[in-house]
């Protein structure tokens, strides 16, 4: 069909997501959910609509109302409903199911007549009129031209026939699974998942063919649903065998139970032993197992911090009597800065600036020969009083400046080692 089917990617375009609405929409049961734009129309669900697809107009059902979804996830270009399903249109439907079950009797005439081995599960008439497609399984290839000539000759349209799997049987015909519930496939999957025979020996479910297998005669989907759960558990249990130390004596491991997350141990009392449940909760507190890990991002709270002081710190080169104080994860790291040793170098630079500066001007007072030398400099001194004023502000606004630039340098080192610390932590 070419239309969209559902999918869950996400894509983003100049860093915003583009959302584009649509509806979702199923031709038969089981079967996958296709995505429509609704254009003019609001239609609900398990409401019929018009639609155009690769096999021509269909009716379809609405599963999913009208909603937002990223435009990553349909196919471009998305094709609208056409309208909202007329009572001339379902009545054409009925008319169209009553016409498939004739031709499916027919169609087993000719399978018969022709002698071949092959099963028919269901035929479909296109809306239109147009085609007949007819859905079979067999174990190998089939040589099925003699069939379409007849069924050809008989119906007067286009015939088309469909091998498919045993799985997609069992979603045609529908059915109650073991558990007496309807099966999977009808219900509600949109496609099958590899299931192996591991999942079921994980589970410690019992080997036995009728016991793990659908009517479709394979493994059953519902083996892989709890998979994932049960590795992660398995992974934080300790190892059947293994021997640890606890309050009452050494214990070694005889068995694990999945399910309610416990381990049976024999635990040794000198020369006596019995046996003991742990929970995983007991076994974490042991240092036996491992404790459960949730996907957390705790360098992300030492990047804010960085980016909160680098602010704090620009803005303290402005304003000297701000006071700074330690992000809280940098103290829960230890980690401080070594302000006070970045002020004292601060200070004995500017006392050595000074010392050079009276230096100078004791240098110059030694060298002035006269007192008519030193009368014509006082003159000179007098018309160019406002420089040095400037230069002495100057000098002043940078003594002031350089303690505030030291102190955010030290801040930035101080968080580089936060995040470094972080890091090693997760890893």
């Amino acid at each position: 069909m070419a239309c969209s089917s559902g999918k869950t990617a996400f894509g983003y375009h100049g860093g915003k997501e583009e959302m584009v609405k649509v509806i979702g929409i199923r031709f038969q049961t089981g079967g996958k959910l296709y995505y429509f734009d609704p254009g003019e129309t609001q239609p609900n669900i398990s409401d019929k609509v018009l639609v155009e697809t690769s096999r021509g107009f269909e009716l379809g059902e609405v599963i999913m109302p009208v909603r937002e979804v990223s435009e990553s996830s349909v196919v471009s270009p998305l094709k609208t409903v056409i309208r909202m399903a007329s009572p001339e249109d379902l009545k054409h439907e009925r008319e169209n199911k009553e016409k498939e079950k004739e031709a499916f009797r027919i169609c087993q005439e000719k399978i018969v007549a022709n002698k071949l081995e092959m099963k028919l599960v269901r035929a479909e008439i296109g809306f239109e009129n147009n085609k007949i497609l007819f859905y079979f399984t067999a174990n190998g290839r089939v040589d099925f031209r003699a069939l379409v000539k007849d069924l050809a000759a008989v119906f007067k349209t286009r015939i088309e026939l469909r091998q498919i799997g045993v799985r997609d049987e069992a979603r045609m015909i529908g059915g109650l699974g073991p558990c007496g519930r309807p099966i999977c496939c009808d219900a509600f999957l949109d496609d099958f998942e590899p299931v192996s025979i591991k999942m079921a020996k994980e589970q410690k479910l019992s080997l036995n063919p009728t016991k793990i297998s659908g009517v479709c005669g394979r493994l059953m989907c519902c083996l892989k649903y709890e998979e994932e759960q049960y590795e992660e558990t398995r992974k934080r249990m300790p190892k059947v065998g293994k021997e640890f130390q606890t309050p009452e004596g050494t214990a070694t491991v005889l068995e694990q139970n999945i399910l309610k997350e416990t381990v049976l141990c024999r635990v040794y009392h000198g020369d006596t032993s019995e046996n003991k449940e742990y929970s995983l909760e007991e076994l974490v507190e042991l240092g036996v197992a491992k404790p459960v890990v949730y996907e957390t991002e705790p360098v992300a709270e030492v990047k804010e911090a960085v980016e909160e002081e680098q602010a704090t710190a620009e803005k303290n080169e402005q304003d000297e009597g701000t006071e700074i104080t330690l992000p809280l994860a940098v103290q829960e790291m230890n980690v401080v800065p070594d302000v006070k040793e970045k002020e004292a170098e601060g200070e004995r630079e500017h006392g050595s600036q000074n010392l050079e500066r009276d230096t100078e001007g004791n240098q110059q007072h030694k060298t002035e020969p006269n007192s008519r030398q030193r009368v014509a400099a006082n003159t000179k001194e007098k018309e160019k009083a406002a420089s040095p004023n400037e230069n002495k502000e100057a000098h002043a606004a940078e003594d002031h400046k350089a303690p505030a630039t030291q102190r955010a340098d030290a801040w930035r080192a101080a968080l580089e080692k936060a995040m470094e610390a972080a890091n090693s932590k997760m890893q």
